[in-house]
């Protein structure tokens, strides 16, 4: 399995950006689909982006279309997820995924995941 560190939460105004960071160890990360899940304290987790091993094909929640984005850079073993217009509603703990896969319009998560970090939204 990879292992993955996430980084770049923090404490942000309604309205405002943050850009997560996950960096990925091992030599396999440019061949693995990598995705963005968060769960909100007393919810399940739900997956949240999913970018392709190349990165020529992104995927989006229906309540993060237009407002995220995920990108990678796999020389830097590195996926990221740029969030505008946070809302309150997007204060969770983000955990980023690889090598998870589509079940018809449900995402899997694969074997390998961060820690997380932590994002809080006020109003």
């Amino acid at each position: 399995q990879v292992q993955l560190v996430e980084s770049g939460g923090g404490l942000v105004q309604a309205g405002g950006s943050l850009r997560l960071s996950c960096v990925a160890s091992g030599d396999a990360f440019a061949s693995y689909n990598m995705a963005w899940f968060r769960q909100a304290p007393g919810k399940e987790r739900e997956w949240v982006a999913y970018i392709t091993w190349g990165a020529w094909r992104q995927y989006y929640a229906d309540f993060v279309q237009g407002r995220f984005t995920i990108s990678r850079d796999n020389a830097k073993n590195t996926v990221y997820l740029q969030m505008d217009s946070l809302k309150p509603d997007d204060t969770a703990v983000y955990y980023c995924n690889a090598d998870g896969h589509f079940r018809g319009a449900d995402y899997i998560g694969g074997p390998s995941w961060g820690q997380g970090t932590q994002v809080t939204v006020t109003s």
